[in-house]
C-alpha cells in the first residue's frame, strides 16, 4: 500500500536573519530550486508553486539535464532540507487550499536578474558554455551580447558569499570552456 507523502513542515524564518554558511545542495535539492527560479520568472501567475506543480516542474522533458521521475516524497524531502538551510519557504494563505513552495535564493544571495538566468540554467541543464548560456536564457533574460554573459559568470564566480559558478577546462575539440554551478560542491572537469 502507497503511504501519502509527508506532510512539510512549516517553517519560517525572519526575512533579515542572515546566513553564511555555504550552501551545499544534494542533486534533488539542486532540481527544486532550479525548478522554483525558473517557474518564479517564466511563470509569475502560478507562482509560488503547489507541490503538485513542482514535481512536474521537476520532472518536465525539456529543458532538463537529466531528466528524472522524481515523486512527491522525494520532493517533499527535498523541501525540508532546503527550509532548513533557509533557502525555500513554504506558504498557505486564505485563498488558497494548498501549501506553496517559493525559493529565496535571489534573496541570499541578492543576484541580478542576469545571474538569476545563468545559475537557473546551470542548476537545471548542467555545464554549458556562455554561448548556450545566452542562446536558451530568453524566457529568463535577454542577454544583449556575449560579453554580458562573460560579466554575469565573472561576478558569479567571484561572489562574495561562496563562488556559485567555475569555469571548467575546455574539453579537447571544444572551441569554448563551459561553466557548472558549485551549488552541489566542487565540479570534476569529467563532469563538463
Amino acid at each position: 500500500m502507497d503511504t501519502p507523502p509527508p506532510e512539510p513542515r512549516v517553517v519560517s524564518y525572519p526575512a533579515d536573519e542572515p546566513d553564511d554558511t555555504p550552501l551545499l545542495l544534494d542533486d534533488v535539492e539542486v532540481r527544486v530550486i532550479g525548478a522554483l527560479v525558473e517557474k518564479q520568472v517564466t511563470t509569475p501567475d502560478y507562482y509560488p508553486l503547489t507541490l503538485n506543480a513542482l514535481v512536474n516542474a521537476c520532472n518536465q522533458l525539456s529543458s532538463r539535464d537529466p531528466v528524472v521521475n522524481y515523486d512527491e516524497t522525494t520532493v517533499t524531502r527535498a523541501l525540508d532540507r532546503l527550509r532548513d538551510k533557509k533557502i525555500a519557504t513554504v506558504t498557505a494563505g486564505a485563498e488558497s487550499r494548498s501549501l506553496k513552495f517559493r525559493h529565496r535564493l535571489t534573496e541570499r544571495f541578492e543576484l541580478t536578474p542576469p545571474q538569476v538566468a545563468a545559475l537557473c540554467l546551470l542548476l537545471l541543464r548542467g555545464p554549458q558554455t556562455a554561448g548556450e548560456i545566452r542562446n536558451r536564457a530568453g524566457r529568463l533574460y535577454e542577454f544583449a551580447a556575449l560579453t554580458d554573459v562573460d560579466d554575469t559568470l565573472a561576478a558569479l564566480a567571484t561572489h562574495p558569499r561562496q563562488p556559485l559558478v567555475v569555469k571548467l577546462p575546455r574539453q579537447p575539440g571544444a572551441k569554448e570552456s563551459r561553466f557548472a554551478h558549485l551549488l552541489g560542491g566542487p565540479v570534476a572537469a569529467a563532469k563538463g
